[in-house]
């Protein structure tokens, strides 16, 4: 049974993805920062809980080695989609601030890649999934960190999908517009609106006339970690409703 080991697994998208693959058949690991409990996640799943801070990378390398250490087995399958993201404008966004989100985002996932990095190495191959987002891709007001942040994991995104593919390691991504989970919360505060009128507003944006689902972001992922696909590397699925292919 493959490992599979998700990151930031407390939230909306990281629940609904523990639970599609474990329900493909992954023996799940569910992460989140220590206080954000997933123990009872794992215990639904039939899985292991790993908290962790993604950006103290001695706490990542720790945490993998538990999860190897618990199962049995080396990760043959890391989704990163551990996230902090805070809006300000960009001239007074707290110095402080705006680098614990990028440690949190991009250097999380550089530190989960390099822990489960030898065990997939050893078993002879492997797939990773970094959740990016379109924000990284088109930019958004009073959201440069986080923006920043996941522009940085679609390049590392192209860049491992070409360094890793030769060892049988397939990097894919990808990186969805707004998503129906509680971090909506963050965007209606910063525009002064409601959860509703947010959504709203991002439904409007979109040519599908919705934003996308949990459970829809983590059949893409799971579509990625398919092994069936060994040749899709490097790839960045963009799952928006249209919204960042018809942007003028």
């Amino acid at each position: 049974m493959t490992v599979a080991l998700i990151t930031g697994a407390a939230g909306g998208l990281g629940t609904a993805v523990a639970r599609r693959l474990a329900s493909d058949g992954y023996l799940v690991a569910v992460n989140d920062r220590p206080g954000r409990d997933v123990t009872g996640l794992a215990a639904e799943l039939g899985g292991v809980a790993a908290p962790a801070d993604v950006a103290d990378p001695d706490a990542v390398t720790t945490m993998v080695e538990e999860v190897e250490a618990r199962t049995g087995e080396q990760v043959g399958l890391l989704v990163t989609g551990a996230a902090r993201m805070a809006m300000a404008p960009f001239a007074r966004h707290d110095l402080a601030d705006w680098w614990r989100t990028i440690d949190v985002d991009l250097g999380g996932t550089f530190a989960c890649v390099q822990a489960v990095l030898p065990g997939m190495v050893d078993r002879g191959g492997g797939r990773m999934v970094f959740v990016a987002s379109e924000w990284g891709l088109i930019g958004w007001p009073d959201a440069t960190a986080y923006s920043a942040a996941k522009a940085g994991i679609i390049a590392l995104t192209k860049s491992l999908g070409r360094e890793l593919a030769p060892l049988g390691i397939a990097v894919n991504a990808v990186a969805p517009s707004a998503i129906d989970t509680p971090r909506l919360e963050v965007d209606a505060a910063a525009a002064g609106v409601t959860v509703a009128e947010i959504r709203a507003r991002y439904a409007a944006r979109a040519p599908l006339g919705r934003i996308a689902t949990p459970e829809e972001v983590a059949a893409a992922i799971a579509f990625l970690a398919d092994e069936r696909l060994p040749t899709l590397v490097g790839q960045v699925l963009q799952i928006t409703g249209g919204t960042t292919r018809t942007r003028a």
